[in-house]
């Protein structure tokens, strides 16, 4: 995790639209207001998605920021950056939401030991599964250098936000403001109206969370192993080759799939659990087209029916080690490649696009 540095980013940075001079004040029009906002909403969503571990959820607070902010508009004094006054808009109406409201886990996250994948994989919709951010919505297209983002990759990794999840909702706030954000203690404690030895003590304890999460960087893009093993991870796939995608697989390798609280370590696990239960009929029966979420590459994977049309069927985000493919994560509902910008069905010329 690392801290936001650049001058677009700063929290006591002035926001202004091009050409326009000066912070919002009472007399300013909804469309200014729009315009001087507009470049944070990518800001700000990916700190909604970081509070709630929800998309849906995320989009719903951004919209409630900015209603909020609107109608408290002529009450910006001009004390503190319009950005910090903004993201102090979104943090407490994300506090607000998660009242009394459950952590959103991945099956790794609920404490069971690997599941035997001999047995059939059974629902558990009860639970409210941490979801995927898709790129598409934090960045305009994938950023060829994260450090230069206003949201860096490690910071909506799906390790890091599925670790925030285990943290209080206030604790959540404070650790983000504080290490995302890099707000002083006094500011995040004249934010979430708190002492500034309460911000600290909740931070320490925060910190001391995630200090046991071990997330290992994964292999970069610009590695020229990177586009080669997704290569060989998709053509597997599309050929029902089970022995080809476990020989991808690292040594430890871990499968997940909410809402299935089921998860599997290993090659062999992984390769047991495809084999049997995957709906696959052979090679052609599944497609894959490419897109990406929490800075990973990921996959919409498409199943063919009865009637010989590939619909959506699950979408895979794939943690690629020097090893191996380590981890994939996936994700099931047509709802999650319209927000990938993915189609809900395959035509026959459409196939998997370049790996990213």
């Amino acid at each position: 995790m690392t801290t936001t540095t650049s001058q677009e980013s700063s929290p006591t940075a002035p926001l202004t639209a091009p050409g326009a001079a000066g912070a919002v004040g009472a007399d300013v029009s909804e469309e200014e207001f729009t315009a001087r906002l507009a470049p944070l909403r990518r800001e700000i969503l990916a700190h909604c998605y970081r509070m709630t571990g929800s998309v849906h959820d995320a989009e719903d607070m951004l919209q409630e920021t900015y209603l909020r902010a609107w109608r408290a508009m002529r009450g910006f004094e001009n004390r503190s950056s319009l950005r910090t006054w903004m993201f102090r808009i979104a943090t407490n109406t994300c506090l607000t939401h998660l009242e009394g409201r459950k952590r959103r886990p991945l099956p790794t996250g609920i404490g069971a030991p690997p599941a035997d994948p001999r047995d059939q994989p059974r629902e558990d919709t009860s639970v409210p599964w941490l979801e995927p951010l898709p790129d598409r919505l934090v960045w305009s297209s994938a950023p060829v250098d994260p450090a230069e983002s206003a949201v860096g990759r490690e910071t909506v990794r799906l390790a890091f936000v599925a670790a925030l999840q285990h943290l209080t909702a206030q604790q959540r706030a404070v650790l983000l403001l504080r290490d995302v954000l890099a707000w002083s203690a006094a500011e995040v404690a004249d934010a979430l109206d708190l002492s500034v030895a309460a911000v600290n003590s909740t931070l320490q304890r925060a910190r001391a969370h995630m200090a046991n999460v071990h997330d290992v960087p994964p292999l970069e893009p610009t590695d020229p192993r990177h586009r080669d093993l997704l290569a060989r991870y998709v053509a597997a796939f599309e050929a029902y080759d089970v022995a080809a995608i476990v020989e991808l697989l690292a040594a430890d390798v871990v499968w997940e799939m909410p809402p299935f609280p089921g998860w599997y370590q290993g090659p062999a696990a992984v390769g047991h659990l495809i084999t049997t239960w995957c709906p696959a009929t052979g090679p052609g029966s599944m497609r894959m087209l490419a897109t990406a979420a929490n800075g990973l590459p990921a996959y919409g994977l498409y199943m063919r029916g009865d009637d010989g049309v590939h619909r959506a069927f699950q979408l895979q985000q794939v943690t690629l080690g020097a090893d191996g493919v380590r981890h994939v994560t996936v994700w099931f509902g047509a709802e999650l490649f319209a927000r990938c910008g993915l189609p809900a069905e395959l035509g026959p010329d459409e196939g998997v696009a370049p790996a990213v």
